[in-house]
């Protein structure tokens, strides 16, 4: 995974996304910034940019996912690499359904995923070292560099998906307490069952991750 690293950008993901129009870099590749002034939140929201914490994206071909990964699943899969990263190094971050991670009960930070051509793009926001009043911090220190290091070293060895959904699925109990949305509606996750694909099923309906 090859990183450019930015002073000041309005949003990684917003910048990666001319860099795939444009066609200028080979992937993989991840953007990394200091500053985020713009920063893009789950359901359009904006993701606040506070100094010193991690504003990533990062684009991967299509074709080079594990074989088992549906797109449908993509979010899951790679926001669940980036909890387990930190669990290795004894964060207690866990992973709220979709992909949103959390301390307790405060969100720290997300992950989103959208597709552009053949290409996969991930964006993270994550609160390393600050967050505003109504989020928390990771409750460990790390560099962002240690961290990037790592965690794109696990997303290289392309562990299937079916590995990766049998450990999300016996943490997905944490889930009970919190909602999710569906075109805006708040939607409690309480009797939610996780289907095979990262989906759930809730009042006899089928979600998808759709971030």
């Amino acid at each position: 995974m090859k990183i450019t690293y930015l002073e000041t950008v309005a949003s990684t993901q917003t910048y990666l996304k001319e860099l795939l129009q444009e066609r200028s870099f080979e992937l993989p590749h991840a953007i990394v910034a200091n500053i985020q002034t713009d920063g893009i939140g789950s359901r359009g929201n904006l993701w606040s940019g506070m100094d010193g914490n991690l504003f990533l994206s990062f684009a991967i071909s299509l074709d080079s996912l594990p074989k088992d990964l549906k797109l449908e699943s993509a979010s899951i899969y790679f926001a669940y690499l980036l909890k387990e990263t930190l669990r290795e190094l004894n964060s207690f971050t866990w992973l709220k359904w979709p992909n949103d991670f959390y301390i307790d009960d405060v969100k720290i930070g997300g992950m989103i995923t959208n597709i552009v051509g053949a290409t996969l793009v991930c964006g993270v926001g994550l609160n390393l070292v600050d967050s505003p009043k109504e989020f928390a911090t990771l409750d460990i220190k790390i560099s962002k560099d240690e961290l990037l290091k790592k965690y794109f070293k696990k997303v290289e060895k392309k562990v299937s998906w079916k590995q990766v959904f049998s450990k999300y699925k016996l943490e997905f109990y944490r889930n009970q307490n919190f909602f999710t949305y569906k075109n805006s509606l708040k939607i409690s996750l309480d009797n939610a069952i996780l289907q095979s694909d990262g989906s759930i099923i809730n009042n006899g309906e089928r979600i998808y991750s759709l971030r």
